[in-house]
């Protein structure tokens, strides 16, 4: 099969629980949203289309190459769920080989994961909260996509900007919480806003967020300071 890829490197996880630790990205082409903030518009089509084409045993060898001393394979994008009958056969084969699978999700495609959860290892899962996207809410494929994640490591991340409502973030903290309220819950600054007073926010909604999850974070891109891919 062929996947349609945007970008393969080495460098270290930005976000979340594992920021700091070497990865091997793979970065595929195409999303099935188009948040305002989006810190990678030339993986969901804005701008020159140029991803590559690549067959499973040619990306194999090229994340092989790369992976020595790395945690993980991180599977991201834009979506890659999107390209669900290649990551299939990718992920299956990365287990083979004995890399830990990583996957990078906007948690809207719950069928999707369902198919593939079996050969993933760790899910960064966002809950896309639509006063900051300004895209449609997703909150029932959020619900579901959660309940499936659980079986496996899972973490949460979702993007506060300056547009962000309260109510949103308490709501996204409530889903997370009637399912397991042990679930990491990362509160993540716009990188954009970071001066303006995201991070302020962030600090407020942790309050309210702490009182009915047990874990809760305010982490920013750390890559974006080291001037990291």
């Amino acid at each position: 099969m062929i996947a349609k890829i945007l970008e393969i490197f080495r460098s270290i996880q930005g976000e979340g629980k594992y920021a700091g630790l070497p990865q091997v990205f793979v970065r595929f082409f195409g999303c099935n949203m188009h948040c305002v903030w989006c810190d990678t518009p030339a993986s969901i089509g804005d701008g020159k289309r140029n991803y590559q084409e690549i067959k499973g045993e040619e990306l194999l060898r090229q994340v092989d190459a790369l992976y020595e001393g790395c945690h993980s394979v991180s599977i991201t994008g834009g979506e890659p769920l999107l390209q669900k009958d290649f990551l299939k056969s990718f992920c299956r084969a990365l287990k083979l080989f004995k890399k830990k699978v990583y996957l990078d999700t906007n948690g809207t495609l719950p069928a999707a994961l369902k198919e593939i959860i079996k050969d993933v290892d760790i899910i960064a899962m966002d809950i896309k909260l639509p006063s900051s996207t300004k895209q449609r809410a997703y909150w029932h494929e959020h619900k579901e996509f959660l309940r499936i994640a659980r079986r496996k490591e899972v973490f949460i991340k979702t993007v506060i900007s300056l547009d962000t409502h309260a109510n949103e973030v308490l709501k996204a903290a409530q889903l997370v919480a009637a399912i397991d309220p042990g679930i990491l819950f990362v509160l993540q600054p716009n990188y954009l806003d970071l001066k303006k007073g995201a991070v302020d926010r962030c600090v407020e909604y942790q309050k309210s967020c702490a009182k009915i999850l047990k874990d809760v974070r305010i982490l920013t891109q750390v890559h974006k300071f080291m001037k990291l891919r």
